[in-house]
């Protein structure tokens, strides 16, 4: 997607890769160069930045609306995290942290006063980026819509060190890497 607006209101976003917060203001002209997961990449005078979908307005698009929170019961589907993890993007790749590789290990934990914590290790494309809180932040809130699930923990580790091999085939192949 690559289509350019004028902000309508002053925005909060966060700088891409420094991972610092940013407010945008009313009447800059931005690129939106990314649309998936719920989030915005643009690109204007001198800022590569995220938005939040819930800020979506400011792009003269509809905001994306809270899913309401499913109480836990039952056994969690461990196929639904790495699904819901699919839906996690890198703002700077056009692809999901699944497909990209960076999620390394999904496990449920049942807490002893009960409900289930899911506990995710997972690592970035490049050690410097500031992205890697912003990026597990954005997973451990997804994890938390799914059924089953009182608590998620995603940790940025580094090792192994990624490589483009880790990547999936379709994301070799929609990045043009294969």
């Amino acid at each position: 997607m690559h289509k350019t607006v004028i902000i309508s209101r002053d925005v909060e976003a966060t700088m891409i890769p420094a991972g610092t917060p940013i407010a945008i203001p009313e009447g800059t002209e931005v690129t939106i160069t990314q649309a998936l997961g719920g989030t915005y990449t643009v690109m204007g005078p001198g800022i590569m930045a995220r938005i939040e979908g819930k800020n979506a307005d400011a792009l003269g698009l509809a905001p994306t609306a809270e899913k309401p929170r499913i109480e836990p019961s039952g056994p969690i589907n461990v196929d639904a995290i790495w699904e819901q993890l699919k839906t996690c993007y890198d703002p700077e790749i056009p692809g999901n942290i699944v497909d990209l590789g960076l999620v390394y290990d999904v496990q449920v934990v049942q807490e002893p006063e009960g409900g289930n914590r899911v506990d995710v290790k997972m690592t970035l494309t490049a050690p410097g980026c500031g992205m890697g809180g912003v990026i597990a932040g954005d997973a451990e809130s997804k994890i938390r819509e799914l059924p089953g699930v009182t608590d998620a923990r995603v940790e940025v580790v580094w090792d192994p060190v990624w490589n483009q091999s880790m990547m999936s085939d379709a994301a070799r192949l929609q990045l043009g890497l294969m």
